[in-house]
């Protein structure tokens, strides 16, 4: 019979024996009664291991356990170290605004070491139908789809199957060779290149490195012009077009600079929704919800929104003759989401969420890559996700750009409003703001459905108003 069974003649059953055997561990064990054999040298030290080896995985279990960060979930501001009067403060802007006409309505999130402390919704979802905000409303994203498209690529570079500096035409060969942009015609539009000194890689495109436009809001009216004579699809479209057959017929355009030597918004992350389909061989959209958004229970962020959600879209908003109104059909219907062909995955702009869920998908990344026990990154990933990858050419007053957002730096921090350094950002066409903060682990989300210029300044007000209601 094995020694650890036998009765003994001194059996001892007090924790604090056991805890005096366990010293060597150098730490804290608890149990409830365990038979000691009579101390005899060999067999004492054979036990020391056994107790010191329990009380090792228990640890550990533990830790390991903890390092699970559950969904977010409400909490008294109090509680993680937040003002109740500063919060309040700035539920008074917001309502000002709207009051003011500034912004028809708006949802603003706040997080704290994981806990929602503030989640509020303000005027109307649509104005002329006299629609209520609710904090579930669901807003299109626009680019705020850049970051999770990032994220799925991320997730297959963590698995081997390509690394940040491979040429994307090794994946979509219609990229070979690509041309740079020389010599203009306005009266009919045709075009002179050269060709680029090196190939579009994954890196570039991440990065808005790969001298890649964005049509019709593109920053040079040259590649405007290019973008719709090729018939390019911008952004968001009812079309019943594929974002594969966009990207190819992308690929064949000129660039505005050779790939690495400036920052130019592109389409860059949408050729990358196309990718994660070549790689992973599956619909964009499929992946997307296969691999993050059911796993982080982000149950209302779609391309396209079931029949049971269409309703709580916000209406796209814009100020005529002083009153908030529907914003019309131009070079795309706002009602994407909703109708039209539902086969555009556009990985840079196409998404609709909610403050919510969006926050959610922010605290995994505070987290480290991982909430709820899922891990859809390592944080050694999220470490270079968020390193300087461009240097100097983001041009960014005191951020730099990473591979999925933009990044304050110290000067950003001194500045004053924008967060602690290393805290991320970016936001959306119509009028989206989100930050988060890792030294803080702070979350600010504000969703707003606006078109055209309009007197707005929530966003710069609602992050340092969040920054100033930190209290512990």
């Amino acid at each position: 019979m094995p020694f650890w069974k036998k009765e003994s003649q001194t059996s001892r059953t007090s924790n604090g024996y056991l805890e005096k055997l366990a010293k060597p561990c150098l730490l804290p064990i608890q149990v409830a009664s365990i038979h000691v054999p009579k101390t005899v040298s060999t067999m004492k030290r054979i036990y020391i291991a056994i107790v010191c080896w329990m009380a090792m995985a228990s640890v550990n279990a533990q830790t390991k356990s903890s390092q699970h960060s559950p969904e977010l979930s409400e909490a008294a501001p109090r509680s993680v170290g937040m003002s109740d009067e500063r919060l309040k403060k700035i539920s008074n802007m917001l309502q000002e605004e709207v009051s003011k006409g500034n912004i028809p309505g708006a949802v603003a999130l706040i997080a704290k070491d994981g806990k929602i402390v503030y989640h509020e919704a303000f005027g109307q979802a649509d104005n002329q139908a006299s629609e209520k905000m609710e904090t579930n409303s669901i807003f299109r994203i626009a680019s705020q789809t850049k970051a999770i498209t990032s994220t799925a690529v991320m997730m297959l570079w963590e698995e081997g199957k390509f690394q940040l500096d491979d040429p994307i035409s090794k994946y979509i060969p219609e990229f070979e060779d690509p041309q740079v942009l020389a010599g203009f015609k306005y009266a009919d539009t045709t075009y002179t290149t050269v060709p680029a000194d090196n190939e579009i890689t994954i890196r570039h495109l991440l990065t808005h490195t790969s001298g890649l436009g964005y049509g019709v809001i593109d920053r040079d009216e040259r590649m405007k012009m290019i973008y719709h004579k090729a018939g390019i699809t911008d952004l968001f479209t009812t079309k019943p077009i594929t974002i594969g057959e966009s990207v190819r017929k992308l690929a064949e355009l000129p660039l505005h600079f050779t790939p690495g030597e400036q920052y130019s918004y592109s389409e860059g992350l949408d050729v990358l929704g196309y990718f994660v389909e070549v790689i992973s061989g599956q619909p964009y959209d499929e992946f997307l919800k296969e691999h993050i958004f059911d796993p982080l229970g982000m149950e209302d962020t779609w391309f396209y929104l079931p029949e049971d959600k269409a309703d709580r879209l916000v209406t796209v908003q814009h100020k005529m003759n002083g009153e908030w109104q529907p914003y019309p059909v131009t070079f795309y219907d706002t009602e994407y989401p909703v109708k039209g062909a539902k086969t555009f995955f556009s990985g840079g702009a196409g998404l609709s969420s909610t403050a919510k869920d969006y926050a959610t998908f922010l605290q995994m990344y505070l987290n480290g890559g991982e909430l709820n026990g899922v891990r859809l990154l390592s944080r050694t990933t999220v470490r270079s996700i968020m390193g300087n990858q461009t240097g100097a050419l983001f041009g960014g007053d005191g951020q730099y750009y990473g591979l999925a957002f933009g990044v304050v730096t110290a000067e950003g921090e001194a500045s004053g409003g924008m967060g602690s350094e290393g805290t991320f950002d970016w936001g959306g066409y119509f009028n989206t703001q989100y930050f988060a903060d890792p030294k803080e682990q702070v979350i600010g989300v504000l969703m707003k459905q606006t078109q055209e210029p309009v007197d707005d300044q929530t966003g710069w007000k609602f992050r340092q108003m969040v920054g100033a209601a930190i209290d512990d």
